[in-house]
């Protein structure tokens, strides 16, 4: 959500910071006109409040002196004025609603840093970890490794659930669920995050918080009576600070929590349909911070060197880019993306987007803290990424490791949370 302040103090300034996000017009004149119709409506609903109070006054003063007609043309102005506040307060209200519906469809403003672009063509490289490896055969995309082909199970999802939902079994089951503790694991234990658990299912007011609505609302599923299941953990951790008023001492809040992830895909017909890459249904350990406005942008350098920790820790090749304007998501200022190596497809592909939100958000969910100097309260910053997509991690760490006689050889840091074992057999065995 935009500040409607500043918008009213430089609207030049608004318009030009917007009009970063390719194909977005410039919006301030008709924010500042619905925003000066409210304001008019409530000017002149106090104004008439304050003629209906002066006339109530009056009204007792005439029946005592006896003045019937002044009593009666008393009586009649309040009655008059008190519907006039009815229908000038329910106007004002009409205007703020479309102010703030408005609002709420507009994107964040990308910092001055985020380079300029219309699409992912725009994103700037800022380095590579790691170097793929070389393999004397053709490597296969995932689904198609002798060792993983049994235990990924599209057939039996597709009759239980339809397109791009998957079954995992026996070994692969078993990695999956140990990048997740790994995950976690170093997350809590040497990043200082905070582990969560956390629901699923969410309030209306939660998706809004976040800014999946109203704007995304087909990109999530809604239950029957009125849920939304979360496209991410971002919902549930970032809102758990919404309507708060936070002592300056608890920044930074850092969290994370590994949960079930779900997203409609709407308008993604056909895209990245083979394997898992793109489900409908998908696990990720998430990572939230809350910050003091000041210190955001160093704890998304921060975030960012937590996400690339597990691929460093997993040994695979990575790149980490600065996203465009075009390629932003809609409630970040900032966002870097790490893509890891896949050798299946031959390309490194999106694993983590660590994105700061700034005020977007807390102005949404009225977030705030006290500052430690005192003061009136002023609204955190939030901040949100991937660290890692579970699912993704799953498919690059068998694209890399994958061997010529249809195995898989684990990633050593990985053996702790698979019983020591760090193989996986061409007939889907760990050893």
């Amino acid at each position: 959500m935009h500040d409607i302040r500043a918008i009213r103090d430089n609207p030049a300034l608004f318009d030009r910071r917007l009009s970063r996000r390719p194909g977005q017009p410039p919006m301030s004149a008709e924010i500042l006109a619905i925003d000066e119709a409210r304001r008019a409506k409530i000017l002149a609903a106090e104004t008439a409040q304050a003629a209906q109070n002066a006339a109530s006054k009056e009204v007792g003063a005439a029946k005592a002196r006896g003045d019937d007609a002044g009593f009666e043309r008393l009586r009649a102005l309040v009655a008059e004025k008190k519907a006039e506040v009815a229908r000038l307060t329910s106007e004002a209200g009409e205007e703020d609603a479309r102010l703030r519906d408005l609002l709420s469809r507009l994107p964040n403003l990308p910092l001055d840093e985020v380079p300029e672009g219309t699409d992912e063509a725009g994103n700037v490289e800022l380095y590579r970890r790691g170097t793929p490896g070389t393999f004397a055969f053709k490597p296969r995309e995932h689904y198609d490794i002798p060792g993983v082909k049994a235990l990924m199970d599209f057939e039996t999802a597709a009759k239980l659930s339809g397109a791009r939902f998957v079954v995992l079994k026996g070994a692969i089951a078993r990695i999956h669920r140990g990048l997740a503790q790994f995950m976690l694991d170093m997350h809590t234990s040497e990043h200082g995050l905070t582990e969560w658990i956390s629901p699923v299912l969410v309030k209306e007011e939660a998706m809004y918080g976040t800014n999946q609505l109203p704007k995304f609302a087909e990109d999530s599923y809604q239950t029957t009576n009125g849920w939304w299941l979360i496209p991410t953990s971002e919902v549930t951790l970032t809102n758990s600070v919404r309507e708060e008023i936070l002592d300056d001492a608890t920044l930074p809040i850092r969290m994370t929590a590994h949960t079930n992830c779900f997203r409609s895909e709407a308008g993604s017909a056909g895209k990245d349909t083979s394997g898992m890459l793109r489900q409908h249904q998908f696990e990720k350990v998430e990572m939230v911070s809350v910050t003091r406005p000041e210190d955001s942008l160093a704890e998304h350098a921060r975030m960012t060197k937590c996400a690339e920790a597990v691929l460093d820790r997993l040994g695979l090749p990575y790149r980490t880019i600065v996203l465009c304007t075009g390629d932003m998501g809609f409630g970040a200022t900032k966002t870097h993306d790490l893509e890891v190596w896949l050798p299946g497809q031959n390309t490194y592909r999106e694993i983590s987007s660590v994105s700061v939100c700034g005020d977007f958000q807390a102005r949404r969910m009225n977030a705030r803290y006290r500052p430690a100097g005192g003061g009136k309260p002023d609204f955190v910053h939030t901040l949100n990424g991937s660290g890692l997509a579970v699912g993704r991690c799953l498919i690059a760490v068998l694209e890399n490791g994958q061997t010529e006689d249809g195995g898989v050889t684990l990633p050593q840091a990985l053996s702790p949370w698979l019983g020591g074992k760090v193989r996986l057999t061409a007939e889907g065995q760990l050893v």
